[in-house]
């Protein structure tokens, strides 16, 4: 009998939780339907001018680096993301000639990594969900923007919802968690996940969390077919 890993319940421990299955990382998520047009889109809606300067983080192997690549072909962009596994396997890829791909938390992107701002845009995928002190985060995040500066988080939240969390519920009973036990065996990852999303705010709970810390035109814009209510693109900016 194959034994469950041992549950992730220290959010510290995310990023060595991706080490385990970046090998495997975006064999997964090709198996997404819509999950990089999904980050196009995010990206997209950051509606940056040409030449912006863009942070990209918790990048993990750059899939959503590239979406923001080919949305802003003359953008400034730097990703970050706390698993070396997943970094290098954004490092040997093409869009390391336009990005620069650095090892950091992004709970503190400047004193970890050394990244100074300001950037025009920020955009965080699928990430603030996995700080351990979202608000903390968020403040030091506000910081990095230039005045006038736009952020998306483009995140799951099902809470709102009971039609959404139960799709999310099948799906990766269904799905997500059956392949991970495929992918990665032993890691602990896709089950977090799950909880994790159960666990998040709100869609206007997250959207005040951003109003209290001083972000303004604090909007939230869906995706398309499946994840339709399920992943967000939250975005706000910072007073010019």
């Amino acid at each position: 009998m194959t034994l469950l890993p041992k549950a992730l319940t220290d959010k510290r421990d995310v990023p060595r939780a991706f080490d385990a299955i970046a090998r495997s990382y975006d064999v997964s998520t090709a198996l997404n339907p819509g999950y990089n047009r999904h980050l196009r889109l995010s990206a997209e809606r950051l509606r940056l001018p040409p030449g912006a300067r863009i942070l990209d983080l918790c990048c993990g192997t750059g899939c959503s680096t590239q979406a923001l690549a080919d949305a802003y072909p003359d953008a400034e962009l730097i990703g970050l993301d706390g698993s070396e596994e997943m970094l290098a396997r954004a490092r040997r890829k093409p869009l390391s000639k336009r990005a620069d791909f650095v090892l950091g938390d992004a709970m503190d992107p400047a004193q970890s990594a050394g990244i100074e701002g300001p950037f025009d845009g920020i955009l965080m995928a699928y990430g603030i969900r996995n700080m351990s002190a979202p608000d903390e985060c968020l403040r030091r995040i506000y910081d990095l923007l230039a005045p006038g500066g736009v952020i998306c988080f483009h995140e799951y939240s099902v809470a709102d919802s009971n039609r959404s969390k139960a799709l999310w519920n099948a799906v990766c009973f269904g799905i997500i968690i059956p392949m991970g036990f495929v992918t990665a065996t032993r890691s602990p990852i896709f089950r977090y996940l799950r909880k994790s999303v159960i666990n998040f705010d709100g869609v206007r709970a997250f959207e005040q969390r951003l109003a209290d810390h001083g972000f303004v035109d604090v909007h939230t814009e869906p995706m398309d077919g499946w994840q339709r209510g399920i992943v967000h693109s939250f975005l706000a900016r910072k007073p010019a």
